[in-house]
């Protein structure tokens, strides 16, 4: 496969297209379900994670990096591929000196260096939660595909190198059929300069999908300015919003720029939508139509500005325009394209993935190495309800990481997880806590997906052939199916 001719005016979506389709490349040639892309970056002087997929789930961590450790501690298979300049086999992690648990436990990995003028730039590796999965045929595949691929790779070092002073999103995709719906639309939005209505519960992502629309639109070189309307007195938003000239109101002692001006000719994000007080609604969407804005206390001319608005609520507007508390006409101006989040409990399953995320970067961020999940808190993790969705597990994965010392406990959750309490809501209810067969069904319901997933795989979709290899009949082979959710294809599991 040729990737130069694509590759001649690089941006930042044709970068991960292009590194997408190199990994589901490698996942497809050797069978396995994780993949990952990492560049060497010369002034961090260490391997960065470019791109990664699990199961299918494409997860974008531009703070991941691969460093070499204290003496005495392996240094990681990836690490000694780009080291050595060659590609590195660990056919099973639990007796290879190198290997690192990085992220997810797995049991093999194979890694090969990506090579640009007889040294390396990075490292293409994959990995299967089996022991014994990955032979030197898998080698030389990668390496093929990575010796084919590095001019394209070369020239994504370099485009990362440049845009070093911009913060790619944290970005997690394919979560869900409803989060792949909402990242279709978003890739259709960004390039556009539609006002977009971000709706979700509180804790969903409203945030990083705002971010994630600015990344990917031709607004990205300029600022991404925030507002969150709750969090500002009534009486102050208009002045952080306009701007204001001096003496305009008491304290005003200079004159001060608004946001939609801080904002010019990029993204304007604000959050909160619904406690926008009805007063300011028209003047904001005089702001978005006519694209000018007139500072509190000025008697000049309105200033022109351009700027693309992201607007978030977890309120329901439509509802609030019958009451006479919205207007409607601002409800439809931002509302063009409107985004509806979906909500952790109706992706439960990727929770394994998510906490994992979570706990790589707190462990970064507190400069400590990420430890390793007990199968007691993945299974109290997974079986909590959530009504903070995604931002209530990050902030128990952050917990977790504070108070463990080695692996985490259940003990190192906190303690409203531990008791099975939701979060305190309006309409609240008394929770207890998960019996012993919810916790079983918690920590097996995983295990068992990815163990028939590779199973089928292994065999070929062939039903017959992995109820022999499994030791059950097919009636229950296909019971067990039906059970974790999975539908038998010759890619059974898999999303490429």
């Amino acid at each position: 496969m040729e990737f130069d001719d694509e590759a001649q005016e690089l941006h930042d979506a044709d970068v991960e297209s292009l590194e997408r389709r190199l990994t589901e490349l490698a996942l497809r040639r050797t069978g396995t379900r994780h993949g990952a892309i990492f560049l060497w970056d010369e002034a961090e002087r260490a391997l960065c994670l470019d791109f990664h997929i699990v199961d299918g789930v494409i997860l974008t961590l531009p703070g991941a990096r691969v460093r070499r450790p204290p003496p005495g501690e392996p240094i990681g298979v990836a690490l000694s591929a780009f080291e050595r300049n060659a590609p590195y086999l660990c056919a099973d992690t639990s007796v290879d000196p190198n290997y690192a648990h990085w992220f997810l436990e797995v049991g093999s990995i194979a890694a090969v260096p990506i090579p640009w003028q007889d040294r390396a730039i990075g490292v293409l590796t994959v990995s299967a939660d089996r022991r014994g999965a990955l032979h030197d045929e898998h080698l030389a595949g990668l390496a093929e595909l990575a010796a084919t691929s590095a001019r394209f790779l070369r020239r994504a070092q370099l485009y990362r190198a440049t845009r070093s002073g911009r913060n790619r999103p944290h970005l997690i995709k394919g979560l869900s059929p409803k989060w792949l719906e909402v990242e279709r639309r978003i890739e259709h939005a960004s390039p556009t300069d539609v006002p977009v209505l971000v709706h979700g519960e509180s804790g969903t992502g409203k945030e990083l999908v705002a971010h994630a629309i600015h990344f990917n639109s031709r607004r990205a070189d300029h600022p991404f300015v925030t507002v969150n309307c709750a969090a500002i007195p009534e009486n102050l938003l208009e002045s952080v919003l306009f701007g204001h000239v001096r003496g305009a109101f008491t304290g005003a002692a200079v004159d001060k720029i608004g946001e939609f001006q801080k904002a010019h000719r990029g993204t304007l994000f604000l959050d909160e939508l619904g406690e926008l007080p009805l007063a300011l609604q028209a003047k904001v969407l005089r702001a978005v139509e006519q694209g000018e804005v007139a500072r509190l206390g000025s008697n000049r001319a309105p200033e022109r500005i351009d700027v693309r608005l992201v607007c978030a609520t977890n309120r329901d507007l439509a509802a609030m325009v019958e009451a006479g508390t919205f207007r409607a006409d601002l409800y439809y101006r931002v509302g063009v394209l409107p985004l509806e989040l979906p909500p952790l409990r109706t992706y439960r399953e990727q929770i394994p993935v998510l906490a994992a995320v979570f706990l790589q970067q707190a462990a970064d961020r507190m400069g400590k190495p990420a430890p390793r999940l007990s199968p007691e808190a993945l299974a109290l993790l997974r079986g909590h309800d959530y009504p903070g969705n995604v931002r209530e597990l990050r902030n128990a994965v952050e917990h977790a990481v504070v108070m463990a010392r080695g692996e985490v406990t259940a003990a190192d959750l906190p303690e409203a997880l531990r008791q099975g309490r939701a979060r305190p809501t309006a309409r609240a209810t008394k929770s207890k806590q998960p019996s012993l067969r919810e916790l079983r069904e918690a920590w097996l319901a995983p295990l068992e997906t990815r163990y028939l997933t590779e199973l089928l795989q292994r065999c070929d979709g062939n039903v017959a052939l992995a109820a022999k290899r499994a030791g059950v009949n097919n009636v229950t082979l296909y019971r067990l199916l039906r059970k974790r959710g999975l539908k038998v294809r010759r890619t059974i599991g898999t999303d490429i």
